[in-house]
Protein backbone atom coordinates (compact mmCIF):
# COMPACT_ATOMS: atom_id res chain seq x y z
CA UNK A 1 0.00 0.00 0.00
CA UNK A 2 1.28 3.62 -0.08
CA UNK A 3 2.95 4.75 2.87
CA UNK A 4 0.26 7.39 3.05
CA UNK A 5 -2.83 5.23 3.07
CA UNK A 6 -3.03 4.80 6.92
CA UNK A 7 -3.50 8.47 7.67
CA UNK A 8 -5.25 9.23 4.67
CA UNK A 9 -8.09 5.77 4.54
CA UNK A 10 -7.24 5.51 8.66
CA UNK A 11 -9.60 7.35 11.68
CA UNK A 12 -7.82 9.27 14.19
CA UNK A 13 -8.75 9.39 17.88
CA UNK A 14 -7.98 11.77 20.29
CA UNK A 15 -6.83 10.72 24.43
CA UNK A 16 -6.75 13.34 26.46
CA UNK A 17 -4.58 11.19 29.01
CA UNK A 18 -5.70 12.76 32.33
CA UNK A 19 -9.29 11.30 31.62
CA UNK A 20 -8.43 8.26 29.27
CA UNK A 21 -7.40 5.34 32.26
CA UNK A 22 -5.62 5.53 35.50
CA UNK A 23 -3.65 2.86 36.52
CA UNK A 24 -1.93 3.59 39.63
CA UNK A 25 -4.68 4.86 42.25
CA UNK A 26 -3.64 8.47 41.84
CA UNK A 27 -7.08 9.91 40.18
CA UNK A 28 -4.98 10.94 36.93
CA UNK A 29 -5.39 8.56 33.58
CA UNK A 30 -1.58 7.91 32.56
CA UNK A 31 0.13 5.90 29.61
CA UNK A 32 -0.17 2.53 31.73
CA UNK A 33 -3.74 3.20 31.45
CA UNK A 34 -3.79 3.69 27.85
CA UNK A 35 -1.88 0.68 27.19
CA UNK A 36 -4.54 -1.51 29.16
CA UNK A 37 -6.99 0.16 26.71
CA UNK A 38 -5.35 -0.82 23.18
CA UNK A 39 -7.23 -3.55 22.57
CA UNK A 40 -10.47 -1.30 23.36
CA UNK A 41 -9.43 0.71 20.67
CA UNK A 42 -8.52 -1.90 18.00
CA UNK A 43 -11.86 -3.45 18.82
CA UNK A 44 -13.35 -0.02 18.11
CA UNK A 45 -11.66 0.05 14.65
CA UNK A 46 -9.91 2.93 14.96
CA UNK A 47 -5.74 3.54 13.30
CA UNK A 48 -4.16 5.82 15.28
CA UNK A 49 -4.09 7.70 18.70
CA UNK A 50 -3.17 10.95 18.92
CA UNK A 51 -2.03 11.55 22.90
CA UNK A 52 -2.48 15.35 24.18
CA UNK A 53 0.33 16.79 26.16
CA UNK A 54 2.68 14.14 28.69
CA UNK A 55 6.07 16.43 28.86
CA UNK A 56 6.92 17.28 32.44
CA UNK A 57 5.20 19.67 33.21
CA UNK A 58 4.20 22.28 36.41
CA UNK A 59 0.53 21.95 34.97
CA UNK A 60 -0.08 25.61 34.82
CA UNK A 61 -2.50 24.89 31.59
CA UNK A 62 -1.97 21.17 31.92
CA UNK A 63 0.21 19.53 29.88
CA UNK A 64 0.49 22.79 27.32
CA UNK A 65 3.45 24.53 29.59
CA UNK A 66 6.11 22.32 29.28
CA UNK A 67 9.65 22.26 31.16
CA UNK A 68 10.79 19.69 29.19
CA UNK A 69 10.35 18.69 25.44
CA UNK A 70 12.16 15.42 25.83
CA UNK A 71 10.25 13.64 28.97
CA UNK A 72 7.36 12.14 30.25
CA UNK A 73 6.23 13.65 33.34
CA UNK A 74 5.94 11.88 36.47
CA UNK A 75 2.27 11.70 36.50
CA UNK A 76 1.96 10.03 33.61
CA UNK A 77 4.56 7.55 33.54
CA UNK A 78 8.36 7.16 32.07
CA UNK A 79 10.50 7.17 28.99
CA UNK A 80 10.15 3.38 29.32
CA UNK A 81 6.61 3.28 29.47
CA UNK A 82 6.44 5.49 26.66
CA UNK A 83 8.60 2.98 24.17
CA UNK A 84 6.46 0.02 25.92
CA UNK A 85 3.25 1.89 24.65
CA UNK A 86 4.41 2.72 21.53
CA UNK A 87 5.44 -1.05 20.81
CA UNK A 88 2.00 -2.40 21.85
CA UNK A 89 0.23 0.43 19.83
CA UNK A 90 2.12 -1.45 16.86
CA UNK A 91 2.20 -4.42 17.77
CA UNK A 92 -1.66 -4.39 17.11
CA UNK A 93 -1.27 -2.02 14.38
CA UNK A 94 -2.05 1.32 15.89
CA UNK A 95 -0.29 4.12 15.13
CA UNK A 96 1.02 6.57 17.71
CA UNK A 97 1.01 10.77 17.36
CA UNK A 98 1.70 13.17 19.72
CA UNK A 99 1.20 17.15 20.24
CA UNK A 100 4.28 19.16 19.64
CA UNK A 101 3.99 22.36 21.45
CA UNK A 102 6.21 25.04 19.55
CA UNK A 103 4.85 28.42 20.17
CA UNK A 104 5.94 28.22 24.08
CA UNK A 105 7.34 27.05 27.09
CA UNK A 106 6.70 26.63 30.64
CA UNK A 107 8.50 29.81 32.55
CA UNK A 108 10.22 26.60 34.10
CA UNK A 109 11.61 25.32 31.53
CA UNK A 110 15.53 25.75 31.65
CA UNK A 111 16.04 27.77 27.76
CA UNK A 112 13.30 30.89 29.75
CA UNK A 113 15.36 30.46 33.33
CA UNK A 114 18.26 31.13 31.50
CA UNK A 115 16.16 33.48 29.15
CA UNK A 116 15.86 35.73 31.75
CA UNK A 117 18.54 35.88 33.83
CA UNK A 118 20.33 38.89 32.41
CA UNK A 119 19.68 41.08 28.92
CA UNK A 120 23.02 39.93 27.95
CA UNK A 121 22.60 35.69 28.44
CA UNK A 122 23.38 33.77 25.18
CA UNK A 123 19.07 32.82 25.16
CA UNK A 124 17.97 36.04 25.82
CA UNK A 125 16.78 36.16 22.12
CA UNK A 126 15.52 32.75 22.56
CA UNK A 127 11.90 34.56 24.01
CA UNK A 128 10.50 37.83 23.01
CA UNK A 129 11.49 40.30 25.07
CA UNK A 130 10.59 44.03 24.63
CA UNK A 131 11.23 47.65 26.49
CA UNK A 132 7.94 48.96 28.23
CA UNK A 133 6.19 51.34 26.19
CA UNK A 134 6.98 55.05 26.67
CA UNK A 135 4.00 55.26 29.47
CA UNK A 136 5.98 52.29 31.20
CA UNK A 137 3.33 49.54 30.12
CA UNK A 138 2.80 46.62 28.10
CA UNK A 139 5.04 47.54 24.17
CA UNK A 140 1.65 46.83 22.59
CA UNK A 141 -1.70 46.20 22.66
CA UNK A 142 -1.77 42.25 21.99
CA UNK A 143 -3.99 40.30 24.63
CA UNK A 144 -3.67 36.74 25.82
CA UNK A 145 -5.82 34.16 24.59
CA UNK A 146 -6.43 33.49 28.30
CA UNK A 147 -7.37 37.29 29.55
CA UNK A 148 -5.46 40.67 29.32
CA UNK A 149 -1.89 41.79 27.88
CA UNK A 150 0.21 39.54 26.38
CA UNK A 151 3.13 40.45 27.98
CA UNK A 152 4.21 40.16 31.60
CA UNK A 153 6.63 42.44 32.95
CA UNK A 154 10.25 40.81 34.54
CA UNK A 155 11.61 43.15 37.16
CA UNK A 156 14.96 41.55 37.12
CA UNK A 157 15.78 42.75 33.37
CA UNK A 158 13.26 45.27 33.17
CA UNK A 159 11.96 44.30 30.08
CA UNK A 160 8.48 42.70 29.12
CA UNK A 161 8.08 38.59 27.93
CA UNK A 162 5.41 37.76 25.55
CA UNK A 163 3.12 35.25 26.41
CA UNK A 164 -0.05 34.40 23.97
CA UNK A 165 -1.16 32.46 26.64
CA UNK A 166 -0.47 31.74 30.23
CA UNK A 167 1.95 33.89 31.68
CA UNK A 168 3.49 31.20 32.86
CA UNK A 169 3.90 29.76 28.94
CA UNK A 170 6.33 32.32 27.33
CA UNK A 171 6.59 32.53 23.59
CA UNK A 172 9.38 31.24 21.92
CA UNK A 173 10.90 33.45 19.10
CA UNK A 174 11.20 31.53 15.79
CA UNK A 175 12.96 34.04 14.60
CA UNK A 176 15.63 32.42 15.68
CA UNK A 177 17.75 29.98 14.15
CA UNK A 178 18.93 28.58 17.25
CA UNK A 179 15.36 27.64 19.13
CA UNK A 180 14.19 26.27 15.09
CA UNK A 181 17.41 23.91 15.50
CA UNK A 182 16.54 23.38 18.93
CA UNK A 183 12.66 22.54 18.81
CA UNK A 184 13.86 20.75 15.36
CA UNK A 185 15.76 17.87 17.41
CA UNK A 186 12.83 17.83 19.79
CA UNK A 187 10.80 16.28 16.91
CA UNK A 188 13.66 13.90 15.88
CA UNK A 189 13.64 12.84 19.03
CA UNK A 190 10.12 11.53 19.35
CA UNK A 191 10.30 10.29 15.38
CA UNK A 192 13.71 7.99 17.04
CA UNK A 193 11.00 6.58 19.53
CA UNK A 194 8.81 5.60 16.96
CA UNK A 195 6.01 8.25 17.20
CA UNK A 196 3.99 7.94 13.94
CA UNK A 197 3.19 11.93 13.17
CA UNK A 198 2.58 15.01 15.56
CA UNK A 199 -0.43 17.51 16.18
CA UNK A 200 0.98 20.83 15.96
CA UNK A 201 -0.64 23.01 18.66
CA UNK A 202 -1.62 26.70 17.95
CA UNK A 203 0.85 26.27 14.53
CA UNK A 204 -0.34 29.87 12.95
CA UNK A 205 0.40 31.67 15.82
CA UNK A 206 4.32 30.70 16.27
CA UNK A 207 5.63 34.22 14.14
CA UNK A 208 4.94 37.55 15.60
CA UNK A 209 5.32 40.90 13.61
CA UNK A 210 9.36 41.80 13.34
CA UNK A 211 8.28 45.32 14.65
CA UNK A 212 5.58 44.20 17.35
CA UNK A 213 3.30 46.98 15.83
CA UNK A 214 -0.47 47.42 17.64
CA UNK A 215 -2.99 44.88 16.10
CA UNK A 216 -6.06 46.76 14.68
CA UNK A 217 -9.16 47.22 16.45
CA UNK A 218 -12.05 44.75 15.43
CA UNK A 219 -15.05 46.32 13.90
CA UNK A 220 -17.58 43.70 14.69
CA UNK A 221 -17.14 43.66 18.19
CA UNK A 222 -19.70 44.30 21.08
CA UNK A 223 -19.37 44.96 24.61
CA UNK A 224 -19.77 42.20 26.65
CA UNK A 225 -17.85 39.75 24.43
CA UNK A 226 -14.58 38.18 25.38
CA UNK A 227 -12.06 40.93 25.50
CA UNK A 228 -9.67 38.66 23.52
CA UNK A 229 -11.31 40.02 20.10
CA UNK A 230 -11.89 43.26 20.61
CA UNK A 231 -8.76 43.42 18.15
CA UNK A 232 -8.03 41.64 15.10
CA UNK A 233 -4.75 39.45 15.46
CA UNK A 234 -2.95 40.84 11.94
CA UNK A 235 0.41 41.00 13.78
CA UNK A 236 0.91 37.95 16.05
CA UNK A 237 -1.32 35.25 13.98
CA UNK A 238 -1.44 33.48 10.04
CA UNK A 239 1.57 35.75 9.24
CA UNK A 240 3.40 34.76 5.67
CA UNK A 241 6.70 33.46 7.68
CA UNK A 242 4.75 30.61 9.09
CA UNK A 243 4.35 28.99 5.53
CA UNK A 244 8.58 28.60 5.52
CA UNK A 245 8.54 27.19 9.36
CA UNK A 246 6.09 24.44 8.22
CA UNK A 247 8.01 23.71 5.25
CA UNK A 248 11.22 22.94 7.34
CA UNK A 249 9.44 20.44 9.88
CA UNK A 250 7.82 18.92 7.56
CA UNK A 251 11.40 18.13 5.71
CA UNK A 252 12.10 17.07 9.68
CA UNK A 253 9.65 14.68 9.92
CA UNK A 254 9.31 13.44 5.85
CA UNK A 255 12.98 12.15 7.10
CA UNK A 256 11.85 9.72 8.98
CA UNK A 257 8.94 8.03 6.34
CA UNK A 258 9.79 5.06 4.53
CA UNK A 259 8.32 3.14 1.67
CA UNK A 260 6.17 1.27 4.19
CA UNK A 261 4.86 4.50 6.07
CA UNK A 262 4.98 7.88 6.35
CA UNK A 263 5.12 10.46 9.49
CA UNK A 264 2.10 12.71 9.80
CA UNK A 265 1.97 16.30 10.47
CA UNK A 266 -1.59 17.70 11.63
CA UNK A 267 -1.94 21.61 12.42
CA UNK A 268 -4.42 23.07 15.10
CA UNK A 269 -5.69 26.06 12.70
CA UNK A 270 -8.72 27.93 13.16
CA UNK A 271 -8.29 30.26 10.73
CA UNK A 272 -10.56 31.03 7.95
CA UNK A 273 -11.34 28.52 4.92
CA UNK A 274 -9.15 30.31 2.81
CA UNK A 275 -6.42 30.55 5.23
CA UNK A 276 -6.61 26.88 6.61
CA UNK A 277 -5.99 25.59 3.40
CA UNK A 278 -2.83 27.60 2.40
CA UNK A 279 -1.41 25.33 4.94
CA UNK A 280 -1.59 22.90 2.98
CA UNK A 281 1.33 23.96 1.20
CA UNK A 282 2.85 24.51 -2.34
CA UNK A 283 2.94 21.43 -4.81
CA UNK A 284 6.48 20.05 -5.62
CA UNK A 285 6.05 17.30 -8.22
CA UNK A 286 2.54 16.68 -7.40
CA UNK A 287 3.05 16.40 -3.83
CA UNK A 288 1.73 19.42 -1.22
CA UNK A 289 4.96 20.22 1.06
CA UNK A 290 2.95 21.39 3.95
CA UNK A 291 0.85 20.06 6.89
CA UNK A 292 -0.49 16.87 5.58
CA UNK A 293 -4.17 17.49 7.65
CA UNK A 294 -4.47 21.41 8.52
CA UNK A 295 -7.37 20.65 11.05
CA UNK A 296 -10.84 21.48 9.72
CA UNK A 297 -13.05 22.61 12.97
CA UNK A 298 -15.86 23.56 10.70
CA UNK A 299 -18.48 21.31 12.60
CA UNK A 300 -17.58 22.15 15.82
CA UNK A 301 -18.59 26.04 14.81
CA UNK A 302 -21.58 24.70 12.44
CA UNK A 303 -25.02 25.75 12.25
CA UNK A 304 -26.40 21.95 12.69
CA UNK A 305 -28.82 22.52 9.61
CA UNK A 306 -28.60 20.69 6.48
CA UNK A 307 -28.55 23.05 4.20
CA UNK A 308 -25.64 25.11 6.00
CA UNK A 309 -23.50 22.06 6.31
CA UNK A 310 -24.43 20.58 3.02
CA UNK A 311 -22.46 24.30 1.54
CA UNK A 312 -19.84 24.44 3.86
CA UNK A 313 -19.15 20.64 2.72
CA UNK A 314 -19.08 21.95 -0.71
CA UNK A 315 -16.91 24.87 -0.04
CA UNK A 316 -14.42 22.88 1.33
CA UNK A 317 -14.02 20.42 -1.25
CA UNK A 318 -13.91 23.56 -4.01
CA UNK A 319 -11.20 25.68 -1.79
CA UNK A 320 -9.47 22.27 -1.67
CA UNK A 321 -5.65 22.15 -3.41
CA UNK A 322 -5.06 19.31 -6.09
CA UNK A 323 -3.87 16.48 -4.34
CA UNK A 324 -4.76 18.24 -0.60
CA UNK A 325 -6.58 15.24 2.05
CA UNK A 326 -9.73 16.89 3.84
CA UNK A 327 -10.35 15.70 7.37
CA UNK A 328 -13.40 16.50 9.74
CA UNK A 329 -13.70 17.16 13.11
CA UNK A 330 -16.90 17.04 15.67
CA UNK A 331 -15.31 18.16 19.02
CA UNK A 332 -11.88 18.32 20.88
CA UNK A 333 -10.33 18.66 24.40
CA UNK A 334 -10.75 22.62 24.02
CA UNK A 335 -14.79 22.56 22.70
CA UNK A 336 -17.91 21.87 23.79
CA UNK A 337 -18.40 18.00 23.33
CA UNK A 338 -20.78 17.09 19.96
CA UNK A 339 -24.01 15.55 22.39
CA UNK A 340 -23.87 18.65 23.77
CA UNK A 341 -24.05 20.93 21.38
CA UNK A 342 -26.46 18.97 18.97
CA UNK A 343 -28.15 16.43 21.51
CA UNK A 344 -28.23 12.74 21.40
CA UNK A 345 -30.85 12.36 18.52
CA UNK A 346 -28.59 14.19 16.48
CA UNK A 347 -25.31 13.44 17.53
CA UNK A 348 -26.24 9.90 16.34
CA UNK A 349 -26.72 11.84 13.01
CA UNK A 350 -23.28 13.61 13.57
CA UNK A 351 -21.26 10.46 13.63
CA UNK A 352 -22.72 9.24 10.55
CA UNK A 353 -21.50 12.31 8.84
CA UNK A 354 -18.20 12.43 10.30
CA UNK A 355 -17.64 8.62 9.14
CA UNK A 356 -19.14 8.94 5.73
CA UNK A 357 -17.39 12.11 4.63
CA UNK A 358 -14.54 12.09 2.32
CA UNK A 359 -11.36 12.35 4.33
CA UNK A 360 -9.43 11.51 7.45
CA UNK A 361 -11.94 11.91 10.33
CA UNK A 362 -10.54 12.48 13.97
CA UNK A 363 -12.46 11.19 16.64
CA UNK A 364 -12.44 12.51 20.52
CA UNK A 365 -12.26 10.11 23.22
CA UNK A 366 -16.06 9.04 24.64
CA UNK A 367 -17.61 10.54 21.77
CA UNK A 368 -18.23 7.04 20.69
CA UNK A 369 -20.45 6.59 23.64
CA UNK A 370 -22.24 10.12 23.94
CA UNK A 371 -20.06 11.57 26.58
CA UNK A 372 -21.95 14.82 26.77
CA UNK A 373 -20.11 18.04 29.19
CA UNK A 374 -20.38 17.64 32.92
CA UNK A 375 -21.41 20.71 35.07
CA UNK A 376 -18.41 21.50 37.06
CA UNK A 377 -19.30 23.56 40.13
CA UNK A 378 -17.36 26.60 41.01
CA UNK A 379 -15.15 25.40 43.73
CA UNK A 380 -14.09 22.16 41.69
CA UNK A 381 -12.88 24.17 38.43
CA UNK A 382 -9.36 23.34 37.41
CA UNK A 383 -8.99 25.08 33.96
CA UNK A 384 -6.75 28.39 34.09
CA UNK A 385 -9.30 30.15 31.49
CA UNK A 386 -12.28 29.87 33.12
CA UNK A 387 -10.16 30.73 36.36
CA UNK A 388 -8.88 33.50 34.33
CA UNK A 389 -12.29 34.69 32.63
CA UNK A 390 -14.89 33.48 34.81
CA UNK A 391 -18.78 33.79 34.13
CA UNK A 392 -17.85 33.56 30.34
CA UNK A 393 -18.57 29.91 29.72
CA UNK A 394 -15.27 29.48 28.47
CA UNK A 395 -13.83 26.90 30.91
CA UNK A 396 -12.52 23.83 29.22
CA UNK A 397 -13.09 20.88 32.20
CA UNK A 398 -16.68 20.04 30.60
CA UNK A 399 -15.14 18.29 27.88
CA UNK A 400 -12.59 16.52 29.49
CA UNK A 401 -13.76 14.48 32.39
CA UNK A 402 -13.01 10.92 32.79
CA UNK A 403 -13.68 8.35 31.06
CA UNK A 404 -16.77 5.85 32.40
CA UNK A 405 -15.70 1.94 31.67
CA UNK A 406 -18.27 0.53 33.89
CA UNK A 407 -20.61 0.41 36.91
CA UNK A 408 -17.46 -0.01 39.30
CA UNK A 409 -16.56 2.55 41.59
CA UNK A 410 -15.18 5.56 40.19
CA UNK A 411 -16.49 4.17 36.48
CA UNK A 412 -13.54 1.99 36.49
CA UNK A 413 -11.11 4.87 35.69
CA UNK A 414 -9.09 5.16 38.77
CA UNK A 415 -9.20 3.23 42.28
CA UNK A 416 -8.82 6.61 43.61
CA UNK A 417 -10.28 10.15 43.39
CA UNK A 418 -10.82 11.42 39.73
CA UNK A 419 -9.17 14.33 38.95
CA UNK A 420 -12.30 15.79 37.45
CA UNK A 421 -16.14 14.66 38.69
CA UNK A 422 -17.89 12.20 36.61
CA UNK A 423 -20.81 12.79 34.43
CA UNK A 424 -24.14 12.27 36.37
CA UNK A 425 -25.26 8.99 34.15
CA UNK A 426 -21.96 7.03 34.58
CA UNK A 427 -23.76 3.86 35.90
CA UNK A 428 -25.50 4.04 32.57
CA UNK A 429 -23.71 5.49 29.76
CA UNK A 430 -20.22 3.74 29.98
CA UNK A 431 -18.30 1.50 27.58
CA UNK A 432 -19.29 -1.68 29.64
CA UNK A 433 -23.06 -1.11 29.25
CA UNK A 434 -22.91 0.15 25.81
CA UNK A 435 -20.74 -2.46 24.71
CA UNK A 436 -23.99 -5.18 25.49
CA UNK A 437 -26.48 -3.20 23.79
CA UNK A 438 -26.74 -3.65 20.11
CA UNK A 439 -28.23 -0.06 19.64
CA UNK A 440 -25.87 2.32 22.02
CA UNK A 441 -23.86 4.84 20.46
CA UNK A 442 -20.79 2.82 21.02
CA UNK A 443 -22.85 0.19 18.81
CA UNK A 444 -23.13 2.27 16.13
CA UNK A 445 -19.82 3.89 16.35
CA UNK A 446 -18.38 0.14 15.72
CA UNK A 447 -20.84 -0.56 12.94
CA UNK A 448 -20.20 2.75 11.01
CA UNK A 449 -16.07 2.43 11.42
CA UNK A 450 -16.52 -1.23 10.30
CA UNK A 451 -18.31 -0.12 7.21
CA UNK A 452 -15.66 3.09 6.76
CA UNK A 453 -12.99 -0.01 6.56
CA UNK A 454 -14.89 -2.40 4.38
CA UNK A 455 -16.24 0.06 1.60
CA UNK A 456 -13.23 1.39 -0.83
CA UNK A 457 -16.03 4.15 -1.23
CA UNK A 458 -15.84 5.85 2.04
CA UNK A 459 -12.20 5.41 2.57
CA UNK A 460 -11.03 6.66 -0.65
CA UNK A 461 -13.83 7.39 -2.92
CA UNK A 462 -14.81 10.77 -4.29
CA UNK A 463 -17.60 12.78 -2.88
CA UNK A 464 -20.46 13.91 -4.98
CA UNK A 465 -23.26 16.39 -3.52
CA UNK A 466 -26.97 15.48 -4.20
CA UNK A 467 -30.67 16.99 -3.36
CA UNK A 468 -33.14 15.15 -1.67
CA UNK A 469 -35.23 17.84 0.25
CA UNK A 470 -34.78 20.93 2.59
CA UNK A 471 -33.39 19.11 5.81
CA UNK A 472 -32.12 15.87 4.33
CA UNK A 473 -28.27 16.51 3.86
CA UNK A 474 -27.53 13.66 0.42
CA UNK A 475 -24.55 12.88 -1.01
CA UNK A 476 -22.66 9.92 -3.01
CA UNK A 477 -19.37 8.42 -2.56
CA UNK A 478 -17.86 6.90 -5.82
CA UNK A 479 -15.28 4.58 -6.31
CA UNK A 480 -14.58 2.58 -9.26
CA UNK A 481 -17.83 1.12 -10.06
CA UNK A 482 -19.11 1.51 -6.15
CA UNK A 483 -21.46 4.02 -5.17
CA UNK A 484 -22.63 4.19 -1.77
CA UNK A 485 -25.54 7.38 -1.18
CA UNK A 486 -25.67 8.83 2.31
CA UNK A 487 -28.83 10.53 3.73
CA UNK A 488 -29.17 12.43 6.57
CA UNK A 489 -32.52 13.67 7.71
CA UNK A 490 -31.98 16.45 10.08
CA UNK A 491 -35.53 17.37 10.71
CA UNK A 492 -37.65 16.82 13.54
CA UNK A 493 -40.55 15.17 10.99
CA UNK A 494 -40.05 12.30 8.36
CA UNK A 495 -38.68 13.26 5.44
CA UNK A 496 -39.90 10.93 2.25
CA UNK A 497 -36.82 10.29 0.00
CA UNK A 498 -37.51 10.67 -3.72
CA UNK A 499 -37.53 7.47 -5.67
CA UNK A 500 -35.47 9.06 -8.81
CA UNK A 501 -32.64 9.25 -6.07
CA UNK A 502 -32.45 5.54 -4.91
CA UNK A 503 -33.37 2.43 -6.27
CA UNK A 504 -36.28 0.07 -5.61
CA UNK A 505 -35.74 -2.37 -2.64
CA UNK A 506 -32.31 -0.28 -1.89
CA UNK A 507 -30.23 -2.00 0.21
CA UNK A 508 -29.40 -0.20 3.87
CA UNK A 509 -25.90 -0.58 4.42
CA UNK A 510 -26.51 1.27 8.40
CA UNK A 511 -28.91 3.50 9.78
CA UNK A 512 -28.70 5.86 13.17
CA UNK A 513 -32.13 3.21 13.29
CA UNK A 514 -31.21 0.75 14.81
CA UNK A 515 -34.92 -0.93 13.98
CA UNK A 516 -34.19 -0.21 10.37
CA UNK A 517 -34.68 -3.39 8.08
CA UNK A 518 -31.67 -3.93 5.28
CA UNK A 519 -33.77 -3.75 2.97
CA UNK A 520 -36.44 -1.30 1.71
CA UNK A 521 -39.56 -2.63 0.23
CA UNK A 522 -41.76 0.63 -0.65
CA UNK A 523 -41.47 4.14 -0.36
CA UNK A 524 -38.16 5.50 1.50
CA UNK A 525 -39.19 7.06 4.41
CA UNK A 526 -36.51 9.14 7.08
CA UNK A 527 -37.73 9.09 10.80
CA UNK A 528 -36.84 12.45 12.35
CA UNK A 529 -32.74 12.76 12.40
CA UNK A 530 -32.21 9.40 10.65
CA UNK A 531 -29.17 8.77 8.69
CA UNK A 532 -28.68 6.32 6.37
CA UNK A 533 -25.88 4.29 4.46
CA UNK A 534 -27.57 2.85 1.04
CA UNK A 535 -25.67 0.60 -1.16
CA UNK A 536 -26.49 1.31 -5.45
Amino acid sequence: MPADTWWKNGIVYQIYPRSFQDSNGDGIGDLDGIRARLDYLVALGIDAVWISPIYPSPMADFGYDIADFCGIDPRFGTLDGFDALVSDAHSRGLKVILDFVPNHTSDQHPWFVQSRSARNDPRRDWYLWRDPAPDGGPPNNWISNFGGPAWRFDPTTGQYYAHSFLKEQPDLNWRNPEVRAAMYEVLRFWLRRGVDGFRVDVLSQIIKDAQFRDNPANPDFVEGQDPFHRWLMLYNTDLPEVQEIVLEMRRVVDAFSDASASRVLIGELYLPLPRLVAYYGQSANGILEGVQLPFNFQLIGAEWQAAHIGQLVRDYEAALPAGAQPNWVLGNHDRSRIASRVGPEMARLAAMLLLTLRGTPTLYYGDEIGMTDVLIPADEVQDPFEKNKPGMGLGRDPERTPMPWSAAPHAGFTTGTPWLRLADDWRTRNVEAQSRDAGSMLALYQRLIALRRAQPALHQGDHEALQAGDDVLAYARNSGGQRLVVLLNFGTTSAPISPALIPRKPTVLASTDPARADVVDGPMVLAPYEGVVISM
